[in-house]
């Protein structure tokens, strides 16, 4: 062992440690592996930093722009309801339903591509079902991992794989030949995680502070049905505002009468005020229901919500602000101030009379839209605050149909090979830009910055372990540790070392470093050399014992998941696809 090899692997294992237990942020980790390979002199300076512009963290970049943009035009929000419509108050069959549509979806195109799309609409669903999505995110995307073998352009791995076998002399892996193990091993995960891996999944909730402050507080709303509206004559139930909209119905006025809770058989009329509650995302979604009109001091405005100089914003009543003691009628803001109150929630109760009759308290938290100067000068009197800006998320037909195609057509260009992955998802993301479907500010908001980080920088690492020849170490030592014992200890060898090697560097890095080795050794023992190369594919991409995965790099953050959530539940799954793996390759390739 060299002192390269040597301080390598003390690096791996302090880094595993931090990563594991988490007492700093893992992209502080990533840093300071990178800086100590510098530092050591294990990795030239050229390719220290050449992660960060490397295929995985550019696909990575494109993908979650591209999502934001699918989020931003609705379109999640449709898929998200659809689903919801078979899943509603029932947890285990909104996971079963979300791994198998991400699962099947995974067999057919690049399982991070899969990844990327079902990310928001897991958030979404999440979000309408009152359930975590940290029990959601981590199957979800196990789950796109696990159909990495169904089919040959499941991964790039297999892809890369079947390349290296060839120059190696043997046929390159058929579309299906890996299908008679890559199923099962699909089906067997499916089924872990529904009955074993969910429970060991930790519950964690949006902090409460985050959900005060970006739109999910309770606000409450008034409606005016108006005498075109298809709602007249139609019971609550029958009208789709908490099915669809997710709106509760707190009272209904009608003239000078006020029926409180009313029933869900209670009729709406022409003229009705509507006293709903809900979230500013679901109040938003009004918009887009012909014959209603939200009253709280007046309509949506037409202006386009995505205007640069509208937004929306939650504002709290300070105690020295002129609104306490108004109402938003003798306020008059639209017409003085430019800005329009749309919702109110009061803490101290809920108000059971017209809102815009309703005198402001301190402490009310308004939704509010507006110019932008007007409400930050309106801050600047004291007259509130500015809690958070809220993203309006409402679907726009004519741009979810120009995101949808362009995420197509870029799945479609990596599918079929016409372009490399990343080439084609940073493709998507420039189009999306050039049709405004969503502005460069909006989608690096939502990009991962701390996930792209860590992956740089562990991709270092894997290049570390390649150029110190610490994989190549490993690989030695393996087959002079198990090369006289049967077959199949050899072959589990391989795939317990392919397993370790694809955590810190990338899937097809290891396969690259394993593959030659392999086939040079069952050569020597006058062993079939492809079922070696059947069991390294497989291998190679069971990625769940660290979030290292690309697919599991996404969910990292948004899930609130830790390094050791993925040991947890990856552990036993990874023993459950080794198992399958042992038994089957030697069947369907002989050794």
């Amino acid at each position: 062992m060299t002192l390269p090899i040597f301080l390598l692997l003390i690096i791996l294992a302090i880094a595993l440690v931090l990563f594991s237990f988490e007492w700093i942020s893992p992209d502080v980790t990533a840093l300071g592996v990178l800086l100590a390979l510098v530092l050591l002199g294990l990795i030239p300076i050229d390719k220290a930093f050449a992660g960060f512009g490397s295929d995985t963290v550019m696909l990575l970049l494109g993908l979650l722009i591209m999502t934001a943009a699918l989020m931003r035009t609705g379109v999640v929000g449709i898929v998200s309801q659809y689903l919801l419509q078979y899943t509603r108050d029932r947890p285990q069959r909104l996971l079963l339903m979300t791994m198998l549509a991400v699962g099947l979806l995974s067999a057919i195109i690049n399982n991070t591509a899969a990844a990327a799309f079902f990310l928001p609409v897991i958030l979404g669903l999440s979000q309408r079902a009152k359930f975590s999505a940290s029990r959601l995110l981590m199957p979800m995307a196990f789950a796109a991992v696990l159909a990495s073998s169904v089919t040959l352009i499941s991964t790039s791995t297999n892809v890369v794989v079947s390349g290296l076998i060839v120059q190696a002399g043997l046929p390159p892996i058929g579309m299906f030949e890996l299908t008679p193990v890559g199923l099962p091993v699909l089906v067997a995960g499916l089924v872990y995680m529904l009955v074993i891996g969910q429970r060991l999944i930790p519950e964690r909730p949006a902090p409460e502070n985050l959900t005060d402050t970006f739109g999910l507080r309770p606000y409450l709303a008034e409606l005016r049905i108006q005498s075109d509206s298809p709602l007249v004559g139609s019971t609550l139930a029958q009208s789709g505002l908490g099915r669809d909209l997710d709106l509760t119905a707190m009272a209904i006025i009608r003239g000078n009468q006020r029926q409180l809770a009313p029933s869900a058989d209670s009729r709406l009329q022409a003229g009705d005020a509507l006293l709903v509650e809900g979230s500013s995302e679901d109040i938003l979604k009004i918009k887009d229901v012909a014959g209603i009109d939200i009253q709280a001091d007046a309509k949506f405005s037409d202006i386009d919500l995505q205007d640069n100089d509208l937004r929306l914003a939650e504002v709290v009543l300070l105690p020295q602000s002129h609104f306490i003691g108004r109402t938003l009628r003798g306020l008059q803001l639209r017409e003085r101030y430019h800005i329009q109150v749309l919702a109110i929630s009061r803490r101290t109760g809920v108000v059971h009379s017209k809102i815009a009759r309703t005198r402001l308290s301190m402490g009310d938290v308004l939704l509010v839209q507006g110019n932008q100067r007007q409400i930050a000068a309106l801050q600047d009197e004291n007259a509130f605050d500015v809690l958070g800006v809220v993203e309006s998320q409402r679907f726009n037909r004519k741009q979810a149909w120009t995101v949808i195609g362009i995420f197509a057509m870029a799945l479609m260009l990596a599918t079929f090979n016409l372009t490399p992955m990343p080439v084609a998802m940073l493709l998507g993301a420039l189009l999306v830009f050039l049709t405004r479907c969503i502005s460069p500010e909006d989608a690096y908001r939502q990009v991962e910055w701390k996930v792209l980080i860590l992956i740089g920088c562990m991709l270092a690492l894997g290049v570390a372990m390649q150029t110190t020849g610490t994989a190549q170490f490993l690989a030695e030592r393996l087959v002079a540790l198990l090369g006289h014992w049967d077959p199949l200890w050899l072959l589990a060898g391989f795939f317990l070392l392919t397993v370790l090697l694809t955590q810190p560097m990338s899937n097809q890095a290891a396969a690259a470093v394993i593959i030659p080795v392999a086939l040079h050794t069952a050569i020597q023992l006058n062993l079939n050399p492809r079922p070696f190369a059947m069991m390294i594919a497989v291998a190679a991409s069971t990625s769940y014992l660290t979030p290292l995965e690309p697919a599991c790099l996404m969910v990292y953050g948004p899930g609130r998941y830790r390094f050791i959530d993925f040991l947890k539940v990856g552990g036993l799954l990874t023993l459950v696809v080794f198992l399958l793996a042992i038994s089957l390759v030697p069947i369907f390739w002989p050794l």
